[in-house]
């Protein structure tokens, strides 16, 4: 027997290592680095989730497990949410799950629509843990290039990119890398194409607070005939400040809830229930948290494109209408992760190379600005400038 015999599954060595812990240890080596990073906010939950959270335990019923879709309490405030904020109706056609997070929801997805040689078409740049989900089930990610100005969805070549093999498209609005946020004419001509073709539609909703300029999150599961095919992903780490308490949900077709059931109950058995009641509060207070944060977020974000703006750097970027990251496209012939470690370990700065979003080509970069105070991303992205102007200056 060899010692290859002991090196684990075959699927999981074809799998890109996560990005995030790899810029995390160049960020530990160099203290006072400032990261720009990983796509967290900067708050915690509510005053009334805290109290939830407090309370907790004192009932013997609390220490058992619960059902596996989620406590019939939280359940009814996501059917509140989702019909007064998204028009998302969870009738007798559609089942509810809530799951730990929105990545493991996302799983439970591909796991109960697709088989393993099933082909995910994702819009480029991807989200680097759907693209990971994916190849671990067995199926093939098939990377469809957006828009070049905006990142915007290209309907037809995503028509094009569909192949008999070919089981569900996904979206991700508004967009993680690119803050792109998808018009509703789009996403309606995307859930038309997927009715039309016999595939399913993954939309992941995560950032659906995150809009600016003016613009308005559209969920395709809002859309009248939708619910045989549409899925959706939402999250509580955001709007909610709950990023460590995992906790996310997902509507789907009525006809996937014994696919649900099954997935669930091997791999949770329930959703964490105290998790849960701090998730049943915040939802009944509403995003009480990230609206006395929108408007500091909003003035970062202005800085940021400002600071860009003003740099006059041989890069490009995108308008990011939403979330809390815009995507820069750097001019000239660079390595992403040899220039992100530059930035670090030179400028103490940290970016996530845009190479772990699926783009092979060119120098891109992913720059968050969600998780610190106005002063630090200050701090952080005249760092990130001067970096860039360094770095690509001494190379020209």
């Amino acid at each position: 027997m060899t010692e290859s015999h002991f090196l684990g599954s075959r699927r999981l060595q074809v799998v890109e290592a996560p990005i995030i812990p790899a810029v995390a240890q160049w960020i530990r080596q160099v203290p006072g680095t400032i990261s720009l990073g990983q796509g967290v906010v900067g708050y915690g939950p509510s005053p009334a989730a805290y109290e939830a959270a407090k309370a907790f335990g004192k009932a013997p019923g609390d220490h058992l497990y619960g059902p596996v879709a989620g406590d019939p309490d939280l359940l009814e405030a996501i059917r509140q949410r989702l019909l007064k904020e998204h028009g998302v109706e969870v009738g007798d056609d559609r089942c509810l799950w809530v799951t730990a997070g929105a990545n493991m929801a996302f799983f439970h997805a591909i796991m109960a629509i697709a088989d393993p040689g099933d082909e995910i078409i994702l819009p480029l740049p991807w989200y680097f843990n759907q693209e990971m989900a994916v190849t671990m089930l067995g199926c093939v990610p098939v990377g469809v290039a957006t828009r070049p100005d905006d990142h915007g969805l290209d309907i037809e070549a995503m028509r094009a990119a569909i192949t008999p093999r070919t089981r569900a498209i996904v979206t991700v609005s508004p967009n993680n890398p690119t803050g792109a946020v998808y018009p509703e004419a789009d996403l309606r001509a995307l859930d038309q194409l997927a009715r039309e073709r016999g595939l399913f539609l993954v939309s992941d909703e995560a950032y659906d607070a995150f809009v600016w300029e003016g613009r308005r999150h559209f969920s395709p599961a809002s859309i009248a005939g939708s619910a045989r095919h549409t899925l959706a992903i939402y999250s509580m780490s955001k709007s909610y400040g709950l990023a460590s308490w995992r906790v996310g949900y997902i509507v789907a077709p009525l006809a996937l809830l014994p696919h649900f059931n099954k997935i669930q109950d091997t791999d949770l058995i329930c959703p964490p229930r105290i998790a849960q009641r701090v998730a049943t509060a915040a939802l009944r207070e509403g995003p009480i948290v990230f609206e006395a944060h929108r408007e500091s977020l909003a003035e970062v974000r202005e800085m940021v494109l400002e600071a860009l703006t003003h740099a006059k750097l041989p890069l490009k970027f995108s308008p990011a209408e939403g979330a809390f990251y815009t995507f820069l496209t750097v001019d000239g012939d660079y390595h992403p992760m040899a220039l992100t470690e530059r930035l670090i370990r030179e400028h103490g700065v940290a970016v996530i190379p845009g190479s772990a979003f699926g783009i092979d080509r060119g120098c891109t970069l992913r720059v968050a600005y969600g998780a610190l105070e106005p002063q630090t991303v200050r701090e952080g992205i005249q760092r990130l400038c001067h970096g860039l102007g360094k770095i690509l200056g001494s190379a020209g």
